[in-house]
């Protein structure tokens, strides 16, 4: 069957990603699209390509990373969620599944995504939360961190926050939001815009980090970005803190359904 007859199904994906090597299928390698393209061989008996919103790295997490399939089979989308997660590791599930009736690419279509960053400000490390955050054992000047964020807002080039060996038409981004606030012994950094470079979101974070340690100011922030070179920039926090948590398609694709409601093109 061609592939432009077939069901379009779109999952959303929450996984951990410390046993991960990233989103992206490696062969030899244990990667979120491999684990899930591996179960939908079993349960479709056909080989699918799954493409997702984008890509995350080796150690990053996802609340809700979206992703497209084109399948023949006959399974309705409940199906298709329960048997995934009844075959899946248990740090990768799927939340939601949906049958797209109107044209829809998981990664063409986004409008904006937000991830999160956590820092763990306190002299121990934690057990529980070790995968998940950045430790700093002392504390980081928040109002610093938030005046500095302030510079990196609106549309501008973030070639000093990209790898320098780039393959993008531009490094121009359209940043809507960057907020750094506390949340009990921990600071998140949230970011939402139009799209992000590879590593930009934690190179933003290690350059704030400096600042709430006092080692550069927050106005040069402003000057870090106009630059247009990564050397200006800090160093790169580590993958575990970060979490992609939301990607929105505006009309293309609704919100989330409720807990065990059902979808368009699903029946409980």
């Amino acid at each position: 069957m061609p592939d432009d007859a077939k069901r379009r199904i779109v999952l959303w994906v929450e996984y951990e990603g410390t046993e991960f090597n990233g989103w992206q299928f490696q062969p030899g390698q244990r990667t979120v699209q491999g684990e899930i393209e591996a179960v939908l061989f079993k349960i479709c008996g056909e080989q699918v390509r799954l493409i997702a919103s984008g890509r995350t790295d080796s150690g990053v997490h996802a609340l809700a990373q979206v992703a497209h399939f084109n399948t023949s089979s006959p399974l309705c989308p409940k199906k298709f969620r329960m048997g995934l997660n009844s075959i899946l590791e248990r740090d990768a599930v799927i939340i939601d599944c949906r049958e797209a009736f109107e044209p829809f690419h998981a990664q063409y279509d986004a409008i904006r995504k937000t991830y999160r960053y956590r820092i763990l400000t306190r002299r121990a490390p934690s057990a529980i939360r070790r995968n998940l955050v950045w430790h700093h054992k002392r504390k980081l000047d928040v109002p610093a961190m938030r005046r500095a964020a302030g510079h990196l807002v609106g549309e501008h080039d973030f070639a000093s926050f990209a790898p320098e060996r780039i393959e993008v038409s531009t490094t121009v981004r359209r940043m809507e939001r960057l907020d750094v606030f506390e949340a009990g012994d921990e600071i998140h950094i949230e970011a939402t815009a139009n799209g992000f470079l590879r590593f930009m979101v934690r190179n933003i974070v290690g350059t704030l980090a400096e600042v709430g340690r006092g080692e550069r100011p927050a106005e040069s922030l402003g000057e870090i970005r106009e630059a247009r070179d990564r050397n200006r920039a800090g160093l790169k926090a580590p993958s575990h803190g970060l979490c992609l948590v939301e990607v929105d398609y505006g009309e293309k694709l609704p919100p989330l359904t409720d807990e065990g409601a059902a979808g368009p093109g699903e029946t409980t």
